[in-house]
């Protein structure tokens, strides 16, 4: 298959497994032994979580590159291009490089049965390996201790956050989620925790592997001031260090203090200014993501952000109760029909005022009709609408120039609003 496109790969990819998620390490660490991927680099991060994996990745990434460093970076999910998924360097992987990385998987795999995210994982390992890097960081991609992100015997390894989600596979409490989570720490190697309440199976694993642990409000925190936040906490030597003066970001501050703490750990030069300068630039697509559009003559104010769970709805509340439009919040919102409805929307009612329905394009969406049914049950007023691009038309089209629309849910919905932004842009 080594003259398909990269569309004829992922297609293939999509047929190769009989399902599309297959959790455990024997059939990857298999073909990984075949393809004799080693360390990937000098020094290698694995990033778990419920919530803040994309940003803290992102934050750490140019933390590492403004020191000069070559940093791969592999994440998951994408949201309109596959290549996303890959960068090095501060660049998502051409299409060309990522076809032949899978070519090489396909090649050394043999009769084993990969799924689309074990192929895409292992292309990505197969990449790093290459490229002569500095650092790596890999974004796990379901819980922590049975991902394929999990092959690898990381440097560091975070945990963002323990919430719940994807039950069926993690756990319906908060201990079986931290217990999976844990799975990434090695034996010696420093462990990170931003979640403030640390289950306790994540404390004993990192006990039962000696791994010295680092948690958020105990070794490392963050302290919010009136104009700007200033951040504490270690450096591998055991010296502390502090960061005063840092500007309020867009992306969460939480998730940059974790950021820092690893960067702290990993014994690179602490150049304040570059510090601050590499927060301030770091941005991700999709993630409390604010955009504007002139339509009409009139500007549009936007809000994308892909949280879909309700510990990602809690943390945006509260993020949209400190910083209010001087109109009225409609929001654009599709949801996947395994995720808490009920949790989602209900950490939001206080915060938005109109809302503009429609389902994913994906079989695994809810129905517009069950999305109407929830929110007017709670008294919200809700207009419903068949796709995620004619809800975001409605809501552009009734809101003023005041006014901001936010768009949430599902990493679906986001990638429809870029598409919308990007006909917009067209004159389409």
């Amino acid at each position: 298959m080594n003259n398909k496109s990269l569309a004829d790969w992922l297609s293939y990819l999509e047929q190769l497994h009989p399902t599309a998620i297959d959790m455990g390490l024997d059939r990857s660490r298999k073909v990984a032994q075949a393809l004799a991927l080693g360390h990937l680099a000098p020094r290698v991060v694995t990033v778990t979580g419920t919530n803040g994996k994309g940003s803290t990745c992102a934050f750490l990434a140019r933390l590492l590159r403004a020191s000069g460093l070559r940093v791969g970076v592999y994440s998951s999910p994408h949201l309109l291009r596959y290549n996303e998924r890959v960068s090095i360097d501060g660049q998502d992987v051409d299409d060309q490089t990522l076809c032949e990385a899978f070519a090489a998987v396909e090649a050394a795999r043999q009769d084993t049965s990969l799924t689309y995210f074990e192929m895409g994982t292992l292309a990505a390992f197969w990449l790093f390996a290459r490229a002569e890097l500095d650092a790596v960081i890999l974004e796990v991609g379901l819980g922590g201790r049975l991902d394929a992100v999990n092959l690898v015997d990381a440097d560091l390894a975070l945990v963002t956050s323990i919430g719940l989600d994807h039950a069926e596979w993690l756990g319906n409490t908060r201990e079986s989620v931290a217990f999976e989570k844990a799975g990434i720490f090695r034996s010696g190697k420093p462990a990170l925790c931003g979640d403030l309440d640390p289950p306790v199976p994540l404390l004993e694993q990192a006990e039962r592997l000696n791994a010295p642990l680092f948690c958020r409000g105990k070794d490392f925190d963050l302290l919010m001031e009136s104009h700007s936040w200033f951040w504490k906490g270690v450096a591998a030597d055991g010296e502390v260090l502090t960061l005063p003066g840092i500007p309020f970001l867009d992306l969460p501050m939480e998730n940059a203090a974790l950021a820092l703490q690893a960067y702290a750990l990993l014994d690179i030069e602490w150049v304040p200014e570059k510090i601050v300068q590499a927060l301030v630039d770091t941005a991700v697509v999709g993630r409390l993501d604010r955009r504007q559009v002139s339509i009409d003559n009139k500007q549009i104010h936007l809000l994308l952000d892909v949280g879909h769970n309700p510990h990602a709805a809690e943390y945006l509340a509260r993020r949209l109760s400190v910083r209010k439009p001087s109109g009225r919040r409609l929001a654009v919102f599709g949801l996947l029909s395994d995720k808490d409805l009920h949790g989602v929307i209900t950490p939001l009612l206080a915060v938005i005022g109109e809302w503009f329905v429609a389902e994913l394009p994906t079989p695994r969406s809810r129905s517009a009709q069950e999305l109407h049914a929830a929110l007017r049950n709670q008294g919200q007023a809700v207009h419903c609408h068949d796709t995620i691009r004619n809800a975001l038309s409605a809501a552009a089209e009734m809101a003023t120039e005041d006014d901001e629309i936010i768009v949430l849910g599902s990493f679906y919905s986001v990638a429809e609003a870029l598409g919308w932004l990007h006909s917009q842009a067209q004159g389409e």
